[in-house]
């Protein structure tokens, strides 16, 4: 039986969706992603490599200043499986004092690389960090591999639902498409009703709820 979960959705009453944005931060397109949760007046949770931060802190502040979340995606993004224990454990050490630095705060969330994790892995994330792993529903929207904007926004409308994590990238090579994808997709769910949360939120949500 295995002992690790990553959390993909969370079951709440209202409509409230999480957006999630890897790998960055990106001094380019995450400023871009900024601007289109100011217009919607909405908040993302932004899953950030240690290394990106050293790269780009000012726009790591940014983004916490703007009341957004920062989540641990480890310091050099790293397939946590294939790690040692003492490695594994310093992949989410290193980025933490960064995020620790940049909020004050210790992370609340964390997305494991490529999604993969094992027991193994969650007895030292989940159980020494105190980490839940998020996943996301919409991974068949491949953002990351540049499908077309409407193919990334097809794909993620498919499986919209309260308590949605949706997962895109605002870190590494060309982003453009998965902005202009974002932008279709945040206002449509504003338009729609939809509230767009911070994943700790939306896991407080499901809390209150049960």
């Amino acid at each position: 039986m295995s002992n690790f979960h990553v959390i993909n959705e969370v079951p709440v009453r209202e409509k409230a969706v999480a957006f999630t944005f890897d790998d960055g931060p990106n001094p380019l397109y995450t400023p871009q992603v900024l601007e289109i949760f100011r217009e919607v007046q909405g908040k993302a949770t932004f899953f950030m490599i240690g290394t990106q931060i050293e790269k780009s802190v000012e726009t790591a502040k940014t983004v916490h200043e703007q009341g957004h979340e920062i989540g641990n995606h480890t310091y050099t993004h790293p397939h946590l499986p294939e790690l040692s224990s003492e490695e594994c454990r310093r992949e989410l050490q290193l980025t933490e004092a960064l995020i620790q630095q940049v909020t004050g705060a210790k992370p609340r969330v964390f997305r494991p690389p490529y999604l993969a994790t094992s027991d193994e892995v969650a007895a030292i994330t989940a159980g020494e960090f105190n980490y839940p792993a998020i996943g996301a529903v919409n991974g068949a929207a491949t953002d990351w591999e540049m499908p077309g904007v409407a193919h990334i926004v097809e794909k993620t409308r498919e499986q919209l639902r309260p308590g949605s994590i949706l997962l895109f990238h605002d870190g590494f090579d060309d982003r453009s498409q998965t902005v202009e994808a974002v932008r279709i997709l945040a206002a449509e769910l504003t338009t729609a009703g939809y509230r767009l949360v911070t994943v700790s939120e939306l896991l407080a949500m499901s809390a209150a709820k049960s």
